[in-house]
C-alpha cells in the first residue's frame, strides 16, 4: 500500500532545465499569444489568420498549413476557444505518458482513467517520447485545450513548462520520481532507492563485473548515478554503461546488450534501468546461446507483466503502476470537487522481485 514521504526514502535528485530566451520568435510559454503575432510568424495579414481559423476552406492550403504549424508551437487561442474555457465546464484531463509502448505507463493510465471518468472525466493522453521539444510543443498546445487537469508520467524538468502548467492554474499530478520540489502535487518512488535494491542484490550474490543501460536523461540519469555510486561503494566494476535518448522497444535492449558484450566480454550482471531494455537484453541474449544467469545475469526496473513471462523471469523493481494511476485519479478528482489535499505529496514503496535472471 502506498504511504507518504518519509525520512526513509531518498529523494531523486531532479535536474531542473533553467528558461532559456526563445530562438525561434515564439513567444516564452505562458504568454498570452496575440493574433498579430501568430501572422507576423506565418508571413500573412490578421485577416487571414482569422479566416483560416474561422473558415478554412477559403484559404489556400499552403498558408492554412503555415498557420496552423504556428499556431501549434505558439499555443494561440482564438476568441471562440478562448471564451469556451472560460466557462469553466471543460471535462478533459491530460495525460502526458513518456512512452506508449510501456506497459507501466499504459497501466497508469487506465488506473488513472478507471477513477475519473466514474467522475464524467475524460483522459485525453498524449505521449512526450521523452523529448523536451515535443513535451514543449504538447504543454503550448494545452492553451488552446485547457483542461480540467493534467497527470504526468515523469516530472517535468524545463523551467519554462513547470512555469506555464502552474499558470493554468489547475491541479496537477506528477509521478515516477520522489522529487522535493513538485509543480503541485506528486505520486511518485525514490528511483535512488530503487537501484540501491539492484545494487545489493547483485553484491549478495557475487557479480562483480557488471553493466548498465539505460535513458541518457531525466529518470535514466538519476538511475545511472545511483547505480555508479552504489556499485563503488560495494566493490562492483562497472565494466561498460551505455544510455538510449528514447527507448522504442525491446530491440533497443537487444542492441545494447549486443554492444556492451562486444566491448566489454567478460561482464557477468547486467541492470538494464528499463524493463524494455531488460527484455531485449533477455531475448538477445537467449539468441546468442548465453546461459541466464550462468553466463550472464540481467535485472530490469519496472515489472512489466512480460518480465516474468521472459525464461528464466527477470529480476526487476517492481513499482505498481496501476496504484499509482489511481492514487494520482484520486487526488485529481478530490481537488477537482473543491476538496483539500492535506498531503500533496504521496510515495509509493519498491521492492525487488527475485526471479531466475539473477
Amino acid at each position: 500500500m502506498p504511504h507518504f514521504p518519509s525520512e526513509m526514502a531518498t529523494p531523486d535528485p531532479v535536474e531542473r532545465v533553467p528558461v532559456t530566451e526563445p530562438s525561434d520568435g515564439i513567444p516564452p510559454i505562458g504568454q498570452k499569444v496575440r493574433i498579430e503575432e501568430v501572422a507576423a510568424l506565418a508571413g500573412v495579414s490578421p485577416i487571414t489568420v482569422s479566416r483560416a481559423l474561422r473558415n478554412p476552406a477559403i484559404v489556400s492550403e499552403a498558408r492554412r498549413k503555415r498557420i496552423e504549424e504556428v499556431v501549434t508551437k505558439t499555443g494561440y487561442a482564438s476568441n471562440p476557444h478562448a471564451s469556451a474555457l472560460k466557462s469553466g465546464r471543460s471535462n478533459l484531463v491530460a495525460a502526458f505518458l513518456s512512452n506508449i509502448t510501456s506497459q507501466q505507463y499504459t497501466a497508469a493510465a487506465e488506473g488513472c482513467a478507471k477513477v475519473l471518468e466514474e467522475a464524467g472525466y475524460h483522459l485525453v493522453i498524449a505521449r512526450t517520447s521523452y523529448s523536451y521539444a515535443r513535451e514543449t510543443t504538447l504543454i503550448r498546445a494545452l492553451m488552446t485545450m485547457r483542461p480540467a487537469a493534467a497527470f504526468i508520467t515523469g516530472v517535468m524538468e524545463l523551467e519554462e513548462n513547470r512555469i506555464f502548467l502552474r499558470n493554468l492554474k489547475v491541479p496537477i499530478v506528477e509521478s515516477w520520481a520522489y522529487a522535493s520540489d513538485p509543480i503541485d502535487m506528486l505520486v511518485g518512488f525514490s528511483n535512488t532507492d530503487g537501484v540501491q535494491l539492484v545494487v545489493d542484490h547483485l553484491a549478495e550474490k557475487g557479480y562483480r563485473k557488471v553493466g548498465f543501460v539505460g535513458r541518457s536523461s531525466g529518470r535514466g540519469t538519476i538511475r545511472l548515478n545511483a547505480f555508479l555510486k552504489g556499485a563503488e561503494a560495494a566493490g562492483i566494476e562497472i565494466k561498460a554503461t551505455l544510455t538510449v535518448a528514447n527507448v522504442q522497444g525491446i530491440a533497443d535492449g537487444r542492441q545494447a546488450l549486443r554492444s556492451m558484450l562486444a566491448a566489454s566480454p567478460d561482464m557477468d550482471a547486467v541492470f538494464c534501468a528499463n524493463d524494455l531494455l531488460g527484455i531485449g537484453a533477455m531475448l538477445e541474449a537467449r539468441a546468442m546461446g548465453l546461459n541466464i544467469p550462468g553466463d550472464l545475469a540481467i535485472v530490469g526496473f519496472g515489472d512489466s507483466e512480460v518480465a516474468a513471462e521472459v525464461p528464466p523471469g527477470m529480476t526487476t523493481v517492481v513499482v505498481d503502476a496501476h496504484a499509482i494511476g489511481e492514487k494520482a485519479g484520486e487526488m485529481l478528482l478530490a481537488r477537482l470537487t473543491g476538496q483539500k489535499i492535506e498531503r500533496p505529496s504521496c510515495l509509493f514503496p519498491v521492492r525487488l522481485e527475485v526471479r531466475g535472471s539473477s
